[in-house]
């Protein structure tokens, strides 16, 4: 109990790390605290604290006195690897918006609204619109969380006999890049806010999928582009019953018949249960005015209301499934 209370501890050290950027400045090998201070321009002995911590758990080692290394859960933080978390780590731990909510759960228990509006005066999505900064490092953390899912998701599902796959509320498109790279034959449209699409695009072009895969700035709730399959990653979980309906239905009527929609989402365990969702559940709880995590029955009983019968729920080797409806 008492190491699960002090958790706050370890988030918040990884992160200062991965703010301060100490990875990258081991990337070609050990260097020492006072090294490692003037580039950083932090305190020598407070770095020595820190790192020595964070060394007591496998991130990063102390090599001799006062020098320090990498190690293979020290990588994941640099800012240079395809599975680097660094982003995450900045959003889960030191992103002052979203820290100080977490720090407000009291409030959204009592009283069941989002404590981030409590913290920045407003929804998530108005706020984000309004401040880049913020924008930019909650979608960089969504492109690290993908990074390490996206593997598992792309090689548990069968994308054979879909042409054109649409990824609803697809960020930067880090996610539809990894299901088009694996499959050569398809092709992809990336969809999300208008803001969202410059860093799109010029992901795209970094992995080289222009020519594939098209970038479309709109907003899901009001209409979604063509598409013979949809794939929504974590979507669902930032809307209500009403509005994953709305956003369904949107899709019902822009596929053809026998569309499909890939719902890729923590499925709620039954109780007691370990289960990541129902943690993230809370994340929702804390964040968005109506969004929430659902059972399985609940995600049947949200395709039928929007037009899709659930076909199958695909687990794969990471915490989410991948839930199929077929256009009624």
């Amino acid at each position: 109990m008492l190491e699960m209370m002090n958790g706050m501890w370890l988030t918040q050290t990884i992160a200062v790390a991965a703010q301060l950027g100490v990875a990258d400045q081991l990337i070609e090998g050990d260097k020492s605290v006072d090294t490692l201070a003037e580039s950083l321009n932090v305190n020598p002995q407070a770095l020595y604290r820190l790192l020595r911590a964070l060394a007591s758990v496998g991130i990063f080692a102390e090599t001799e006195h006062r020098h320090f290394q990498l190690t293979p859960m020290a990588n994941h933080l640099r800012s240079d690897v395809p599975n680097s978390i660094r982003a995450l780590a900045i959003w889960t731990g030191i992103e002052p918006a979203h820290w100080q909510t977490w720090g407000r759960l009291l409030d959204s228990v009592k009283t069941g609204q989002p404590a981030f509006e409590q913290v920045t005066g407003m929804p998530i999505f108005a706020y984000m619109s309004q401040n880049p900064e913020f924008a930019a490092i909650f979608n960089g953390a969504m492109t690290s969380a993908s990074s390490m899912y996206n593997p598992a998701i792309v090689a548990a599902y069968d994308f054979s006999s879909i042409t054109t796959l649409v990824d609803i509320g697809g960020g930067y498109g880090a996610f539809l890049a990894a299901i088009l790279q694996a499959n050569p034959h398809l092709k992809g449209i990336v969809y999300d806010l208008p803001p969202v699409m410059a860093g799109a695009i010029q992901y795209l072009e970094k992995v080289n999928l222009t020519q594939r895969c098209q970038a479309v700035g709109g907003s899901f709730l009001e209409s979604v582009p063509s598409g013979d399959a949809y794939i929504m990653k974590n979507t669902m979980s930032n809307w209500d019953n009403e509005n994953g309906i709305k956003i369904l239905q949107n899709c019902y009527h822009a596929m053809p018949s026998g569309g499909k929609v890939l719902l890729v989402q923590n499925v709620l365990t039954t109780a007691n249960e370990s289960s990541q969702g129902k943690f993230t559940d809370l994340e929702m709880l804390l964040v968005t005015t109506t969004g929430r995590e659902r059972t399985a029955a609940e995600f049947e009983k949200l395709l039928n209301a929007g037009g899709f019968k659930l076909s199958q729920i695909i687990p794969t080797q990471c915490p989410v499934s991948i839930i199929e409806g077929i256009k009624l």
